[in-house]
């Protein structure tokens, strides 16, 4: 009896199936044998040689055979020589797209010498599967990267996109690596062939880019994502972690809507949810009753990091740890959840975490990170720096271990190191407005005030509703003598605040706002600053003096007395404090001296 080609095949499609694949190689090599090598029987066994890991072996078998001509034979070789990290190889196989300088500057598209390809592409159904064309690019941008092409590799993951926006690697590639702005993040969803039918796919792309400039539309994005199909939302309402980023970012007071409206801030309200989701640039079709993906993680992983951009700590912490119950491996929502349980100062959270992570993925980045943050929370920064440090060896793409790196460096105020992250940081992720944030608070430790300004400037162009950069640029107007651009600065960080409500985190720009007041002259609104800070936080030094010293300039040595000795009670070593007591006692002295000799005069009684 003869040997069946038909059933060697099969049974090599089963093992492939079971995950048995060094019997699938076995099978394999006697079904080539059999058939003399046909190179539909060379692609499987070629394939089962990927799959087992033999990823030399594939590729020499592929060229031998002379099979190199047909594209899908080059891929195959190409994705076996991308595993064992041989990218020139790749390149020169997939040929390197090779493109003229305007091109190159609106990164649109990789050009394949493959017409055959190219006329597949053409005649497939988009939504069914993948374009040979979209993967080709893909696998070009990764060999790029790897080279440290990022520009190459920008052109190529967009060209994978173009073709085909179901290629959804190519998306991460670009939003994970923080490649592109957010600008250039919408700019270029809005470019791609979405069909009506594909918006769901708009929707969660958006919802995974930067939040920057998405406030007026991300709650509107999550909702219709998370509704079930034809229901009113009612439902979604009674979540407290939806709840919209417009009622998050103005709910505020009475005093605080006044102090917008002296400020010159534009209050009018946004528009309803509904009119919103309708006009979402770049997104196809009409907004739905909803796609039912509310328990999805990615979807909810998007809302978490929604609510960690907008400060709301407590309920991304909440909203991560739910995911993570559910599935402890769902490694994107783990990066919000230990960046919120640091912010949270959860210690025994950060060190179980990790512990874990580390045990069970030791060469993952993400686990070294996890230790890192555990390190932060315990101010042991020079082990937070060994681990983070860690953690950008395993992978340089790390933009938390990077900026995580930077912050322990800047924690000990070694601002050449921290500066060296953070512009490391910059050059890898130059859609990401934090290294620049960085970059600037290490400048003007080191009193470069005009590079300072120029890196403030720039994160705020790139995330106009980040309050810690108007924070910055309080500051550093306060540090030019510049007053009422420091009063603005200031008064417009408050107002970024999520719901307009200050936190112990942001005391201190109550205080240097207090600062700002008390340099105009505008000495009651400036203890009013200063008691609402300490509202916050007794055992704050500088706003003690701060306030004795506007109450010693107002004439009422008495209260600056009590209020410097606080200070000196948590700072002794305060010079201002120190010296500015001095001279409130003696104003305070010379006070009582002249309200005895009054009363003298007046016939009173020597003492009271």
């Amino acid at each position: 009896m003869h040997m069946d080609p038909d059933q060697l095949r099969s049974l090599v499609q089963d093992c492939i199936a079971k995950h048995l694949y060094s019997t699938a190689v076995f099978y394999a090599d006697k079904l080539v044998t059999l058939t003399q090598y046909a190179p539909g029987d060379v692609y499987l066994v070629a394939q089962t040689y990927f799959v087992s890991g033999q990823h030399r072996r594939a590729v020499m078998l592929l060229k031998h055979h002379g099979l190199m001509e047909d594209v899908r034979f080059r891929y195959l070789a190409a994705k076996s020589l991308a595993a064992v990290d041989d990218w020139d190889e790749v390149l020169a196989l997939l040929g390197d797209g090779e493109l003229d300088d305007d091109e190159l500057q609106d990164a649109v598209v990789c050009e394949l010498d493959d017409d055959e390809l190219q006329d597949a592409q053409q005649q497939r159904q988009p939504g069914l599967d993948v374009s040979t064309y979209a993967a080709i690019c893909l696998l070009r941008g990764k060999a790029f990267e790897a080279l440290d092409n990022r520009q190459r590799a920008i052109a190529c993951y967009t060209s994978a996109l173009h073709a085909d926006p179901f290629c959804q690697e190519a998306f991460a590639a670009l939003v994970d690596n923080h490649m592109l702005s957010n600008s250039e993040e919408l700019a270029l969803l809005g470019s791609l062939p979405f069909r009506p039918q594909d918006r769901w796919l708009a929707l969660l792309y958006r919802a995974q880019c930067k939040k920057y400039l998405q406030h007026e539309h991300m709650e509107a994005q999550l909702q219709e994502l998370q509704q079930q199909p034809g229901s009113s939302g009612d439902d979604m309402a009674t979540d407290p972690t939806s709840m919209p980023a417009d009622a998050a970012l103005n709910d505020t007071t009475p005093q605080q809507q006044q102090q917008q409206q002296q400020a010159g801030m534009d209050s009018t309200p946004s528009p309803p949810q509904d009119a919103a989701a309708a006009a979402l640039p770049g997104v196809p079709g009409t907004p739905s009753g909803g796609y039912g993906l509310g328990s999805n993680p990615d979807v909810l992983a998007c809302r978490a990091d929604w609510l960690f951009h907008l400060g709301r700590y407590e309920d991304a912490y909440q909203l991560t740890s739910s995911i993570l119950s559910q599935d402890p491996y769902a490694t994107q929502a783990l990066s919000t959840h230990l960046a919120a349980a640091l912010q949270l100062g959860k210690k025994n959270e950060l060190f179980l975490r990790a512990h874990k992570l580390v045990e069970e993925y030791p060469s993952s980045a993400q686990a070294w990170f996890g230790v890192g943050c555990y390190y932060m929370a315990s101010r042991q920064f020079e082990q937070a720096r060994r681990f983070f440090a860690k953690a950008t060896q395993l992978d340089k793409h790390n933009a938390h271990a990077w900026i995580g790196f930077g912050h322990a460096f800047a924690e000990q105020d070694e601002s050449d190191q921290a500066l060296a992250a953070y512009r490391t940081a910059a050059r890898l992720f130059p859609g990401l407005h934090t290294p620049l944030l960085g970059m600037g608070c290490a400048y003007q430790r080191m009193n470069n005030l005009h590079l300072c300004e120029r890196c403030f400037l720039q994160a705020h162009a790139m995330c106009p509703h980040d309050p810690a950069v108007a924070h910055e640029l309080g500051v550093l107007a306060y540090r030019n003598r510049q007053y009422e651009a420091a009063a603005g600065w200031l008064t417009r960080a408050l107002e970024l605040l999520p719901g307009g409500k200050v936190t112990r985190a942001w005391q201190a720009t109550l205080v240097n706002l207090g600062h700002v007041m008390r340099k105009q002259q505008r000495y009651s609104r400036a203890i009013q600053l200063y008691e609402q800070a300490l509202s916050l936080s007794l055992h704050d030094a500088g706003c003690h003096a701060g306030l004795a010293y506007t109450h010693q300039l107002m004439g009422s040595s008495g209260a600056a007395v009590e209020h410097y000795h606080k200070a000196l009670a948590l700072r002794p070593d305060d010079a201002f404090a120190a010296e500015m007591l001095g001279l409130a006692l003696q104003e305070e002295c010379a006070r009582f001296g002249m309200e005895l000799e009054t009363a003298e005069q007046q016939g009173g009684p020597a003492f009271f």
